[in-house]
């Protein structure tokens, strides 16, 4: 979200995209009688087509679902929301009322609660980044420590699960991969199984440097453990509005399968 929009603005353009697609499935000529008879079903409050305990009908369902687009789009902003307030604005808007403020006023609260939420989500990650750097330089100092672990220069940590006994690939490889990348909490953010449970393609020169540097240093055929801290990894950005957060370490459970000639449209990292 840019500093010039809300998210109110988000999510009431989400309602009318959710209202939009409905409004473009055109019926066959053949399914006019039966579509009526349906709108005549839910004007009168009949139940719709699937049973939902406490919405007995079509137009609850509707307005609930509509309401939990809106919760999720709004959680963010969640705090600076007064409810029945926002509420009056939504019927009083319904009833085509005048409403308690005009375009030019709406526009100067839009710009500065963007600037403000814009404002708190840097303070937060500033404060997470700072949080999760600290978190991170802690438990690779204790990890490091532990005989079948082994770093390198880079700052990179690596345990040998299993030894496999094929070539080693190069920075301009293309190595074909089983693996599950997490936060140090467990978290699991990507994974081939996620994906399918297939091996996926990736560039090796195209990745995150820390995994970059890990499987290269793998046989074939060998399993290995990572832990990356945030520098090799996605720094203090993270991914915004994605599930690594700022100066994060990851860890990755990686299996090289092969080495590949690189396809086209290879993949690039696992960097979900």
């Amino acid at each position: 979200m840019s500093n010039r929009h809300s998210l109110i603005v988000l999510s009431s353009l989400a309602i009318a995209t959710t209202f939009a697609l409905g409004a473009c499935k055109k019926p066959a000529d053949g399914a006019a009688a039966t579509d009526a008879k349906s709108a005549d079903a839910a004007k009168s409050g009949d139940k719709p087509a699937q049973t939902i305990a406490g919405l007995p009908t079509d137009k609850d369902q509707v307005s609930y679902m509509v309401g939990l687009d809106m919760a999720k789009t709004l959680d963010p902003a969640k705090d600076e929301i007064d409810l029945d307030v926002m509420t009056k604005a939504i019927r009083s808007s319904f009833k085509g009322e005048k409403p308690l403020m005009d375009e030019k006023q709406a526009a100067a609260v839009r710009e500065a609660f963007g600037q403000r939420m814009q404002l708190k989500t840097m303070q937060k990650m500033m404060t997470d980044a700072k949080k999760n750097g600290e978190e991170g330089e802690k438990f690779l100092a204790g990890n490091g420590k532990k005989p079948d672990v082994k770093t390198t220069a880079s700052g990179l940590q690596y345990q040998v699960v299993s030894e496999g006994a094929g070539p080693k690939p190069k920075a301009t490889d293309v190595v074909k991969v089983k693996y599950k990348g997490t936060t140090l909490d467990g978290k699991e953010f990507d994974s081939t199984d996620a994906h399918g449970g297939e091996p996926a393609m990736m560039p090796i020169n195209r990745v995150i440097p820390g995994w970059s540097e890990g499987v290269q240093l793998m046989p074939v055929g060998s399993k290995y453990k990572f832990w990356i801290p945030a520098k090799l990894a996605y720094g203090e950005q993270g991914t915004p509005g994605g599930p690594i957060p700022p100066n994060a370490t990851l860890v990755f459970d990686v299996e090289l399968v092969s080495i590949e000639k690189a396809p086209a449209g290879a993949a690039q990292a696992p960097k979900k």
